[in-house]
């Protein structure tokens, strides 16, 4: 069921742990009302995928995910034919004497669906939530044909016909920026930028998210990742990273942070090596002092 105010959803998504602004509370709530697809972009690890999971999970909806990617077409994005059922068909057939028509071949049974078809097709009481995630990684010609299911919510396949949504589904697009998506698929969404979290709102998400860490931790875990941010790092940790590394820091027992057990749990935060080479010892020691001055 769609919430009936901007406030009501704020409140449903932090239910369910997921803290967000009111910025982006009234962009799906927009969005919902005037179904519209919406946009997402920010850094890779600030919770766009996770929001269409839960928008999901607010609307009582099914979550429909296509994890796009260099290469992506039609056959495993929308729709392809079942050619093993097909040919165990024509073999069943002859062994009976029979010739199938090629009508007899292409019907709805023979049809595999993929995300796009599922989400069009969907006839439940609640339309899907449609997750096209990371589509910056899809090539152009793909976002062409994007632009034009988004337009009508309607697929054509040339052997049976044109199927049409009886009820949009919920479209959410993600992007990393990884290149610049089109400006016409963007016209047709409501767009937001997902930035980092500030310092309260990150303790809150660890809070939230990691019940084991305590509210010390979890504001050493925030303020030493708002460090790590303003450093010159290759690549900055998202609050998957800040989760991940919460969560080790409780399975390790730890209540608060030592210079030790960050140097030994970088690789939780840092996926590259020079970023961790660069942190660790005088950095770290520093970067706490810093922190602990904060907290």
């Amino acid at each position: 069921m769609v919430p009936a105010s901007i406030d009501e959803l704020h409140a449903a998504l932090r239910e369910r742990h997921y803290i967000a602004d009111r910025g982006l509370a009234t962009v799906l709530f927009l969005a919902l009302k005037l179904q519209r697809p919406v946009f997402l972009e920010g850094e890779a690890g600030v919770g766009k995928t996770e929001l269409a999971k839960v928008v999901a999970d607010v609307l009582g909806a099914e979550l429909i995910r296509l994890q796009c990617y260099e290469g992506l077409d039609v056959h495993h994005a929308v729709y392809e034919w079942n050619y093993a059922r097909q040919m165990l068909h024509i073999r069943l057939a002859e062994a009976r004497g029979e010739h199938p028509a090629q009508a007899d071949l292409f019907g709805a049974e023979f049809l595999l669906r993929r995300p796009l078809l599922r989400a069009v097709e969907s006839q439940g009481d609640v339309p899907p939530v449609l997750l096209i995630d990371e589509v910056d990684r899809s090539d152009e010609e793909f976002e062409a044909f994007l632009l034009e299911v988004l337009s009508d919510f309607q697929i054509t396949i040339p052997e049976i016909g044109t199927v049409r949504a009886a009820h949009p589904p919920v479209v959410v697009l993600t992007s990393n920026r990884t290149r610049e998506v089109h400006d016409a698929l963007k016209r047709r969404c409501l767009y937001h930028w997902i930035d980092y979290p500030d310092f309260q709102a990150e303790v809150s998400i660890v809070r939230a998210k990691v019940p084991g860490a305590g509210e010390g931790l979890a504001r050493q875990v925030a303020g030493f990742v708002q460090e790590l941010r303003r450093a010159e790092l290759y690549k900055v940790p998202g609050v998957a990273e800040t989760l991940d590394w919460a969560a080790a820091l409780v399975a390790l027992d730890m209540k608060a942070l030592a210079p030790g057990v960050v140097d030994d749990t970088l690789g939780v935060l840092l996926k590259y090596q020079d970023d961790v080479a660069k942190m660790k010892g005088a950095n770290v020691a520093a970067m706490l002092d810093r922190v602990r001055v904060v907290g």
